[in-house]
């Protein structure tokens, strides 16, 4: 294993997990199979109120897409975390989360009792069962991202699902810019037309971060990460507001 691996497991397709990720540290995320789908939420572990906010994190940076070079915010204007590598290029941040109806409608109703280990989880419950653990509910729940997803827009605005845009191997890793409680689950894309319910494991590693130098990519992207970065710095010397 790299000495810079921490810890490392892997998520079955179709499941959830949660965990602290901490300042100064780094989540590797790896599609084992192709095909992955990972929805991930962020919170601020000190106040839970503080949560990923995709509107502020696409216009802050005028993208659409997510990918190296790009940070994630909170709602408070600080940065949750920076994407420091990415073999995929394109990660999709507004298509959503599967809810049991859809993935009923799309590929059957296979419950637990029925099906045991082969049911079909979805993704807005598996994000309740982690936040329920930190005494949240679907009051708490923000929009999602989709990594190893990507949405394609027609010239008429209309969305489509991009099959394969993420093969085996590939990787994204997320650097934690502060203390950060991270959601995530490996439900399908509510958009992916597959015929059988895909169930795609996703590796992830939690690794010891490089320090931050001043030509950092991340911060250096746009103005507006340099007082994102400003932001958390003061946050995590204790000056920044808590509330």
């Amino acid at each position: 294993m790299n000495n810079d691996v921490l810890y490392e497991d892997e998520i079955p397709g179709g499941a959830h997990w949660s965990m602290l990720m901490r300042k100064g540290t780094s989540l590797r995320l790896i599609d084992k199979l192709g095909g992955a789908n990972c929805g991930m939420l962020f919170y601020n572990p000190s106040n839970y109120l503080e949560r990923y906010n995709a509107p502020d994190t696409l216009k802050c940076q005028h993208t659409f897409k997510l990918t190296k070079g790009n940070c994630l915010y909170s709602d408070m204007g600080r940065i949750f975390c920076s994407i420091v590598e990415d073999s995929v290029g394109w990660h999709d941040s507004i298509g959503a989360n599967s809810t049991k109806k859809s993935v009923a409608d799309k590929w059957g109703e296979h419950s637990y009792q029925d099906f045991h280990n082969d049911w079909y989880l979805n993704g807005y419950d598996s994000f309740l069962v982690e936040l329920a653990k930190y005494g949240m509910n679907a009051r708490d729940m923000a929009a999602n991202l989709n990594l190893f997803s990507k949405i394609a827009i027609d010239d008429n605005g209309d969305m489509a699902f991009v099959a394969d845009n993420s093969k085996a191997s590939d990787y994204i890793e997320l650097r934690f810019e502060m203390d950060t409680l991270v959601v995530f689950h490996t439900c399908p894309h509510p958009m992916n037309p597959a015929a059988e319910y895909p169930k795609r494991p996703v590796i992830y590693q939690i690794r010891k971060a490089a320090a931050v130098s001043d030509d950092d990519l991340c911060i250096n992207s746009h103005a507006e990460n340099q007082r994102g970065f400003k932001n958390t710095e003061l946050y995590n010397i204790g000056c920044g507001c808590h509330d």
